[in-house]
């Protein structure tokens, strides 16, 4: 696997012809649907919270009362919910995507879900004659705002082939993992488990020399040139050691990511002893009330640690 320019990775056109549908405008998906609006795509949206839409409203997207609502509206879907409860209730409730997509659509999974679910998911949808690719995504709400994000894709080739245009509007950083919905999400879950343990580890770090009394920011900038460095830990540290805990990545993602990680790693009989340190303190950040705080809250647990 290689990390290529989207041109070369997917190929196909890359004019906004067709509207494109996305369930789910927080953090990620909003910024994916002000990005493809800002390069003239037609864009649906639909959210649960109604702020959430009304930003993307703002944008120029056009609001659907139900997930079958964006689905009726458009050739591709893409899906960027919480998780897999949510993903199944978009695409299979009362109201879902897949009673509006029509047969030769493609849905994009982009939740970090556990491959067993996505396997599940792209099975609903192929029996229904919907193309399916597992489209997990990494690097934030600025970089997917930019265009500068990871996607991660495991699908078929053809279903691929004919996004180009779009894939290469939401990343210039496509990887094809494979033909197979799910590797995807293995793939994401070692991201997710690595990003984690540095995440973990940079925040004890810098809380050790604030204990110690150094000056933190200081230090940061040392080890930001060092071999110390992080991309998530300077990411999350220069916000931290700001006071600021807004949440572009919430804590209890980043807990129900290490610990989805764990559960596949049990599973390949693999040993993962620093991913379950990691696991457990972003599970007691969640507990001490930092669920709904950006995941560079870890520094704020351990700082306070006695």
């Amino acid at each position: 696997m290689s990390l290529q320019h989207p041109a070369d990775a997917v190929g196909a056109s890359s004019s906004a012809t067709s509207r494109v549908g996305i369930v789910g405008v927080g953090n990620m998906g909003g910024a994916m649907a002000a990005r493809l609006l800002s390069l003239g795509w037609p864009v649906a949206v639909h959210d649960i919270d109604d702020r959430c839409e009304a930003l993307a409203v703002g944008f120029g997207a056009m609001a659907c009362a139900t997930p079958s609502g964006v689905a009726a509206s458009c050739e591709v879907l893409i899906v960027a919910v919480v998780d897999a409860v949510q993903t199944e209730a978009v695409l299979f409730g009362a109201h879902g995507a897949a009673r509006g997509l029509a047969r030769g659509s493609t849905v994009l999974l982009c939740p970090t879900i556990s491959p067993a679910d996505v396997e599940r998911f792209a099975a609903g949808l192929r029996r229904q004659g919907i193309a399916c690719i597992d489209a997990p995504m990494s690097g934030g709400p600025d970089r997917a705002r930019d265009g500068s994000m990871s996607l991660m894709l495991a699908g078929p080739g053809d279903a691929i082939e004919r996004l180009g245009g779009l894939l290469g509007a939401l990343s210039s950083r496509v990887f094809r993992i494979s033909e197979r919905p799910g590797d995807g999400a293995r793939t994401k879950l070692v991201n997710n488990l690595l990003a984690g343990i540095n995440l973990a580890g940079a925040a004890e770090a810098m809380a050790l020399a604030e204990r110690m009394g150094l000056d933190v920011g200081r230090t940061l900038d040392v080890v930001e040139q060092s071999s110390g460095q992080s991309w998530i830990g300077s990411d999350r540290l220069h916000r931290a050691l700001r006071g600021d805990y807004l949440p572009r990545a919430h804590t209890r993602l980043l807990n129900k990511d290490t610990h989805l990680a764990l559960g596949v790693a049990r599973q390949a009989g693999a040993a993962t002893a620093l991913g379950e340190a990691a696991a457990a303190l972003f599970a007691r950040a969640c507990e001490r009330g930092f669920a709904g705080l950006d995941d560079a809250s870890v520094f704020e647990l351990l700082r306070q640690a006695r």
